[in-house]
């Protein structure tokens, strides 16, 4: 696999470099888009029903990014040294470090991958637990045609499941 995936990149890493560029990115925006398509790639690979499409898929997936990049660089606004000096000292205002949002993000990602392939139950069951808490058992029971005896002991179990396929992923990616 290492071998095909270098081949792979080694054919291809040139044209997803050239539609980054096409699209008047900086370098490190360049350099970013072509990161993220290949990350997309590596994600997705299992799923691409046509994998002679793949070099079609990846210009799709790179211009879509350089698309994202150049929307991100619009919506940047540049403060000079002044106006930052006059609100840096409010308690509350605190610059996010990069690598911070980058880790959030990358958790956020690995959290919602691994409950999109929890069963179906599952995802009801957490998503209410998660945006409706204050639902009793027996609405929850209600809404997903459970006997309300059954609400917290299959919680729990869809918890561990979710827990496992996390700690799966975090090995897997190591």
């Amino acid at each position: 696999m290492d071998g095909e995936w270098q081949r792979l990149v080694g054919r291809y890493a040139r044209l997803v470099w050239a539609v980054a560029r096409s699209h008047r990115l900086t370098d490190q925006e360049a350099a970013d888009v072509s990161q993220t398509t290949w990350l997309r790639l590596a994600e997705r690979r299992g799923e691409l029903r046509l994998p002679h499409r793949v070099q079609a898929w990846l210009v799709t997936t790179a211009r879509r990014e350089s698309l994202r990049a150049l929307a991100a660089r619009r919506r940047e606004r540049c403060l000079d040294l002044e106006t930052l000096g006059r609100v840096a000292h409010l308690d509350r205002f605190r610059v996010p470090d990069p690598a911070d949002l980058v880790i959030q993000g990358d958790r956020a990602g690995r959290l919602w991958r691994a409950f999109a392939r929890m069963p179906l139950r599952c995802r009801q069951l957490l998503w209410i637990a998660a945006y409706a808490p204050d639902l009793s058992y027996v609405r929850v029971a209600e809404l997903l045609g459970m006997p309300v005896g059954s609400i917290g002991p299959t919680r729990g179990r869809c918890l561990a499941a979710l827990r496992r396929r996390l700690v799966g992923e975090l090995g897997a990616a190591g």
